[in-house]
């Protein structure tokens, strides 16, 4: 029997949660474990390699991207696959192994999640 853990997924509470749990920036001030979660995913974004992947995966057509789709971004396979690791453990990324090839999906949840941690305050009247 193995000791390894699966990797938590987006919108749980482990690791590799991403911003589900977190409010907007302008709604009150984080708390240690939202700041926690909302940083590794920023962090995983901080990467200007890993922004392509992620939004050559998001902006898809099929709302999935094989590996072998969105490869040239001026780095090596494996170094890709390296980003594409991190993107998962941020919670940021799902995949599925089919024959050969996986396929990328960004994690429901998550472009909403973005969107409503970077919301901005209602401008005064």
């Amino acid at each position: 029997m193995s000791n390894a853990k699966a990797p938590p997924r987006a919108g749980t509470n482990g690791p590799g949660a991403a911003a589900p749990s977190c409010p907007p920036l302008t709604e009150r001030p984080l708390t240690a474990r939202e700041a926690e979660i909302a940083a590794r995913v920023f962090k995983a974004l901080g990467d200007p390699v890993r922004l392509r992947l992620f939004s050559a995966v998001a902006s898809h057509e099929s709302g999935e991207a094989c590996v072998c789709d969105i490869s040239d971004v001026g780095v090596s396979q494996p170094t890709v696959s390296h980003h594409l690791k991190k993107l998962k453990e941020a919670g940021l990324l799902t995949s599925e192994r089919r024959g050969t090839w996986v396929y990328y999906r960004v994690e429901p949840a998550v472009l909403g999640a973005l969107g409503k941690i970077l919301v901005s305050a209602p401008a005064p009247a």
